[in-house]
């Protein structure tokens, strides 16, 4: 809760005047049944209709007032709410995108998603319910035992006495509230897993028939959520009518001791009826608090779990170049017996070492899985090396800003996106880019043609993730944003595979004439998109099996050259 509490610090000015308020108005509708028990011993029988008009109007002012002020008080605790919680989410949406991949996959997707809507709005529906109810329940739960015991202090003691049976049931399931509450998160972030993955391979779920057994695997999910949420409920909402029993078998003992002493002359009826009145405010503000522990029990786990991001260290710290020194060889990037494990086990990499120098380019070639894009990765430094370095210009990517490092790379991954909005937008991305530079990178990424055949063009409105265009044309939308910005390296991880062979051979050639300065990386695994390249590795299972060029790993590697023959048939366009 520390981390939520120095989010609310800011207001804490606003919410001061906001529960002064709340009070003044509590304080006020602790009036109304005094002011009837007045008019009841002191007014009725006097037969004065100023009076009972006089006394009838204070409990209407009174009334007014408490509307008034707690309307208003109501109203700045929903700002505040809703001030903070915009503050909470964007600072907890933003660190999301800072997280290290390592850290993303350790939290997995789902459950970040989960953090950012459900959990933070159990922080705000709790820090709004206490500016509401967090001051007016205990006014008016001290306030009503304060006045009952001025009045008839024989019969509020056998409501106090109920007291200590209420605070011991709400302490005792409010403990056990929080493991519930986070067991319940964990199964919202499984279930929000499901969906998400059957949103995005909705197609393939279709084509293959396999509805039913989605179904079987989001009933599977749900029916965890709805078992955790059941047991969270039974013993949360335990505490209502446990209460409900203590405060009715209280009322019962007033109403028979009551009896006893208006017969005996002890009391007056209109005690008696103020002092139920009372008891009945005590037992709402009970009931209310009683809600407040179990509200408080679901944002403390969700608290705990967004302050485990907003808390989390930043993996990728920028490193001194004492730790990291320069390697300056005249390369612009070099690997240096790079390895690197994604999970500790296994090296998904071992001893990778090459270099490019200014004007040359690099083809990466392999077999599925054989660590193509990780080698990617590890150039942009979403993953650290296990052990070796990384250089570029003569410097360890880990002492290089990410934000400067980010800058030198134009990149299409293997499984980029695009977002629902235009053309021009999607290529854009945000970037401080002028139209021509938009429209020259989607004529050298031969996006253009098709482009300017929709009745809209540029302007074309894109589904998410580009459904309502073909692979090909999503390929070259990406391509062109890559090269928008003109950068210094460009990345093509596996980016032309849905591209037919005379578009990427046009590709290739416009690449080469506009980007003559540019070093350009090819992932792929075909050799018609890497044959042209100063340099190619090949991998296999992680390691550097071939090295050369084309015609030197035709000679020289038969893994290449067994790809190279088995493609052949038309693959290799000039």
């Amino acid at each position: 809760m520390k981390t939520v509490l120095k989010y609310i610090k800011p207001y804490y000015l606003r919410m001061l005047w906001g529960l002064s308020i709340k009070i003044a108005g509590t304080v006020v509708e602790l009036f109304i049944p005094y002011i009837l028990t007045h008019i009841l011993e002191n007014v009725i029988y006097t037969s004065n209709v100023k009076k009972i008009v006089f006394w009838g109007f204070m409990m209407i002012l009174c009334a007014g007032c408490a509307c008034i002020f707690n309307v208003i008080a109501n109203r700045m605790a929903s700002k505040v709410s809703n001030d903070f919680s915009e503050i909470l989410r964007r600072d907890l949406f933003a660190k999301t995108l800072r997280l290290s991949a390592a850290q993303t996959d350790a939290f997995t997707i789902a459950s970040l998603e989960s953090r950012i809507t459900t959990d933070t709005y159990n922080i705000y529906h709790f820090v709004g319910m206490m500016q509401r109810m967090g001051v007016r329940a205990p006014i008016m739960l001290i306030g009503g035992i304060i006045i009952t015991m001025i009045m008839d202090s024989y019969l509020s003691l056998v409501m106090v006495a109920t007291m200590p049976l209420l605070f011991i049931c709400v302490y005792i399931v409010s403990a056990s509230g929080i493991p519930l509450y986070k067991k319940v998160q964990t199964s919202v972030d499984g279930m929000i897993r499901v969906v998400r993955e059957d949103a995005q391979g909705i197609r393939v779920i279709k084509a293959l028939s396999k509805d039913k057994y989605e179904h079987k695997r989001y009933d599977k999910a749900n029916l965890a959520l709805v078992k955790n949420e059941r047991k969270a409920g039974i013993i949360m909402g335990s505490v209502h009518p446990i209460m409900n029993l203590f405060m009715n078998m209280g009322i019962v003992a007033v109403v028979a001791l009551s009896a006893n002493r208006v017969l005996n002359h002890q009391s007056t009826p209109e005690t008696v009826i103020a002092f139920m009145q009372y008891f009945t405010q005590i037992s709402m503000s009970m009931m209310v608090m009683s809600r407040m522990f179990t509200m408080a029990s679901k944002c403390s786990a969700s608290a705990n779990r967004v302050a485990e991001i907003l808390n989390c260290e930043d993996t990728l710290k920028e490193r001194s170049e004492e730790e990291f020194p320069r390697n300056d060889n005249g390369s612009v990037i070099e690997f240096k017996d790079v390895d690197f494990s994604y999970i500790g086990v296994k090296k998904d990499l071992t001893d990778i070492s090459f270099k490019i120098k200014d004007g040359e380019s690099l083809g990466i070639i392999g077999a599925t899985g054989s660590g193509k894009s990780t080698v990617i990765k590890l150039l942009l430094r979403f993953y650290d090396v296990g052990s070796g370095a990384i250089y570029i210009d003569g410097k360890d990517i880990r002492t290089i800003d990410r934000k400067e490092l980010y800058s030198y790379f134009g990149t299409v991954m293997q499984n980029d996106f695009l977002y629902n909005d235009t053309i021009y937008e999607n290529i854009k991305f945000g970037r401080d880019l002028s139209d021509e530079q938009i429209k020259t990178a989607a004529k050298i990424a031969q996006a253009d043609g098709f482009i300017t055949c929709f009745e809209d063009g540029y302007e074309h409105i894109l589904s998410q993730k580009g459904t309502n265009i073909s692979g090909g044309q999503k390929q070259r939308i990406l391509i062109s944003r890559a090269i928008a910005s003109k950068p210094r390296i460009l990345i093509l991880d596996d980016s032309s595979s849905a591209l037919d062979y005379k578009t990427e051979s046009n590709l290739r050639k416009a690449l080469n004439e506009n980007f003559k300065d540019t070093i350009l990386i090819n992932v792929a695994q075909r050799v018609s998109a890497v044959k042209n390249c100063t340099q190619i590795i090949v991998l296999e299972n992680g390691e550097i099996i071939g090295m050369g060029t084309h015609e030197e790993l035709l000679n020289n590697c038969s893994e290449y050259k067994e790809i190279s023959d088995s493609q052949m048939g038309g693959a290799i366009v000039e």
